[in-house]
């Protein structure tokens, strides 16, 4: 049967009446400027997914949604970055150094651990997920905060990131059952821009809550905004009605979490990130512990995928959603594009510390270029793919402005100046933000409403994982380069102690008349790492290349 024929029998099939009273409601609400939410119509378009009839809240609603969705997305964003300036006073009040490298990991653990399972979980029910979730967030938060030692701030940190691994994705979903479908992206780049604003900022105020309160406030913070997002979810978010799921018992709802998926693929995601976290650095990549975490990795994986395959529709992840083009080569792009940008989030700053002079805070503010064209890029792509409803070719161009941006980072030098690498930050922050929600976007184009939370979840899963994935290539890259150029260009120095004094600290403690060589020797780590941003730019391209081109404009389907 043609795509034509499909498109004609599923728009037939699906015609629905209006009623006249619906019709009279929405002239209602018109005429007298109310802001109550107006009905909308059930509409299908080419790629065979037709939205639930429910109410779309108001203007004045939508607009407190969206402002609560920013705050908790800025929340969990800046939970990433900004223990990273106070991580020194955290260690001298714990006199725990041995801990430092958990404190970021202990949250991106369980981030990454349970985004599929929070997938199942906005099926059955969005506004209690989503609340449960920031509730979690802020418990963790509160621990971090009055933690009397390093064991008790790990463990919150690893409450927060479960709290974390809802919210993202929740503010996504919450989105898709606010906003008609060709409005969305608009919505989806503000929740993203917060993202890369967070990102930025995190370091920023991590140092004055260090420096002119204590670094409590670090994770204090949390709770006043976290606290005001979640009461504007709760007063002004209408969950949507799930006829299907109410009927359920209480046998086949537990059934829809797929436990035996969900106790293979946690250890799964554990293994692979303690590797990441480990390989190269704590251990050798031939070390038994990294050989083993590898090989249960692996078993794991393999297992996970087993259960997926026969759970079927019961799955964490059903396999048709993954069989659906759209899904799987938006997921490939995301992880690819954050991959690249991600190693460039993280590196820039280190060659800005080691090259330039510069402290963690004023690193932070150099890489503004990228995180401010990343945002402008975002709020411009979901402007235009609102107005013209194709998100496709705004991942090609993406994927081009990226490639180009980070071949040209590798060529930073000791001596390159101020216009260059702003020039080539903001190419690449820009090309980033372009693409950097249109896999979201397709996944909800593509799908039915009741597959839109889990089609969601794995695009920002990828997400996570790439970039993980990506700094930890780029990591091992960056040691190893590092430890030959300074063998060659200052053999005259332990390489494990330049190592050990960090960036910031080479121009204080190394001598003059060796200063030159360990710069270039940390110009050249940082240059290698870059490269692994150029490969991950220029191979998103193919998950871009075999995105379909889906519209987002649907027209409405009525039958007289």
């Amino acid at each position: 049967m043609s795509s034509a024929t499909k498109d004609d029998a599923s728009s037939e099939t699906r015609a629905k009446v209006v009623d006249s009273e619906t019709s009279s409601s929405h002239a209602k609400t018109k005429s007298e400027g109310a802001i109550d939410a107006e009905k909308q119509i059930v509409v299908a378009n080419e790629a065979g997914a037709v939205e639930e009839q429910h109410e779309y809240p108001g203007t004045f609603k939508l607009i407190l949604i969206t402002l609560s969705l920013c705050l908790a997305i800025f929340l969990v964003a800046l939970d990433n970055t900004i223990v990273t300036t106070a991580i020194p006073k955290i260690t001298a009040t714990f006199n725990a150094i041995e801990d430092v490298g958990w404190y970021g990991s202990a949250y991106l653990l369980t981030t990454a651990s349970f985004q599929l399972i929070f997938g199942r979980l906005y099926n059955l029910a969005v506004k209690r997920v989503f609340l449960t979730a920031i509730l979690i967030f802020e418990i963790g938060s509160v621990l971090c905060g009055a933690a009397p030692n390093s064991t008790t701030l790990i463990v919150g940190r690893a409450i927060a990131g479960l709290g974390c691994a809802g919210i993202f994705s929740g503010g996504l979903i919450i989105i898709a059952h606010s906003v008609p479908l060709q409005n969305r992206p608009i919505y989806t780049s503000l929740i993203g821009a917060m993202w890369g604003i967070s990102s930025v900022a995190g370091p920023l105020l991590g140092g004055v809550f260090t420096d002119k309160v204590t670094w409590r406030w670090c994770f204090y913070i949390n709770l006043p905004v976290g606290g005001v997002a979640a009461l504007f979810i709760l007063i002004f978010f209408q969950e949507p009605k799930r006829d299907k799921v109410e009927s359920m018992g209480l046998i086949r709802r537990l059934r829809t979490f797929d436990p035996l998926g969900t106790f293979l693929f946690i250890p799964c995601i554990v293994c692979l990130l303690l590797v990441l976290q480990w390989g190269g650095s704590s251990f050798a990549w031939n070390d038994a512990r990294i050989i083993a975490l590898f090989v249960l990795f692996g078993v794991l994986l393999i297992a996970f995928i087993g259960v997926q395959i026969w759970m079927d529709e019961q799955a964490t992840v059903p396999p048709r959603i993954l069989k659906n083009r759209s899904i799987w080569s938006g997921a490939f792009f995301s992880a690819t594009l954050m991959g690249a940008f991600f190693s460039l989030l993280f590196y820039l700053p280190i060659w800005f510390q080691a090259i330039k002079g510069d402290s963690a805070v004023k690193s932070g503010i150099r890489i503004l270029p990228l995180i401010i064209s990343s945002v402008v890029g975002s709020i411009i792509s979901g402007g235009i793919v609102t107005y013209t409803g194709y998100y496709t070719p705004f991942m090609i161009i993406s994927t081009i402005c990226l490639a180009i941006s980070c071949g040209l980072l590798t060529t930073l030098e000791p001596t390159t100046n101020q216009a260059h690498y702003i020039g080539y930050q903001f190419l690449a922050g820009f090309g980033a933000g372009l693409g950097i929600q249109q896999s979201a976007m397709a996944a909800q184009n593509v799908l039915e409403m009741i597959d839109v939370p889990v089609g969601v979840v794995v695009v920002v899963f990828a997400q996570s994982i790439g970039g993980a994935l990506a700094v930890a290539v780029a990591n091992n890259l960056f040691v190893n380069k590092l430890i030959k150029s300074l063998i060659k260009f200052a053999p005259s120095l332990n390489p494990e102690e330049v190592i050990q004094l960090g960036p910031t600290s080479l121009k204080s403690h190394i001598a003059a008349d060796v200063l030159p060589g360990v710069l270039k020797a940390y110009n050249e780590a940082v240059v290698d790492a870059f490269f692994v941003s150029v490969f991950c730019a220029c191979v998103s391209i193919i998950g871009a290349a075999f995105m379909e081109w889906k519209t987002l404009k649907r027209a409405p389907t009525l039958a007289l």
